[in-house]
């Protein structure tokens, strides 16, 4: 009976443990924050790191623009659990940590996954794309290219925008 009893805690821990493994968005999201309050401040406050949360969320699209509507840092968010994360991120605990808890919660948090996007973006890999191709690029970033006639004002554009958005963008070698 103990060693069921032992069993069950220790196969529970595992997967909680693995669960906050499985929160790539809130992670990366948690974890810029964090690194931006950290690099601009030496002591955190729960306020501080609430109205950052907010402004960062105000900026964010795609998947990270649904945890922050989850978390209740967007504007058009019904529920407000910003403290949930601000609290635990002032006091220095692991976002790994803080996405975990907030999982056991609300479990569509963990659920939330990175699109898994592969261009080459060199200006030959470009060239291959169609013009629709090259317009889901930029609206992935939410970029936009006013103006742009011909394929080379998006392909230049792109080249252009690509060193902004280097952590939602995966390069694929040839």
């Amino acid at each position: 009976m103990v060693v069921c009893l032992a069993m069950v805690l220790l196969l529970n821990g595992v997967l909680s443990v693995s669960a906050a493994g499985d929160c790539e968005v809130c992670v990366g999201f948690l974890q810029r924050i964090y690194g931006s309050l950290v690099s601009t401040h030496q002591d955190l406050s729960p306020t501080l790191v609430e109205d950052e949360l907010v402004r960062a969320c105000a900026e964010v699209q795609g998947k990270e623009a649904r945890l922050c509507y989850y978390l209740g840092a967007s504007s058009d968010a019904a529920t407000r659990v910003t403290a949930s994360v601000a609290r635990p991120l002032a006091s220095h605990v692991p976002v790994e940590k803080i996405c975990q808890r907030l999982s056991s919660t609300d479990n569509q948090i963990c659920e939330l996954k990175y699109e898994q996007q592969l261009w080459d973006l060199s200006s030959a890999g470009l060239l291959k794309l169609r013009v629709a191709e090259l317009k889901r690029v930029l609206s992935s970033w939410g970029e936009e290219c006013r103006g742009c006639l011909e394929k080379h004002e998006f392909v230049n554009l792109i080249q252009e925008k690509a060193h902004h958005h280097h952590h939602e963008q995966h390069y694929m070698d040839l």
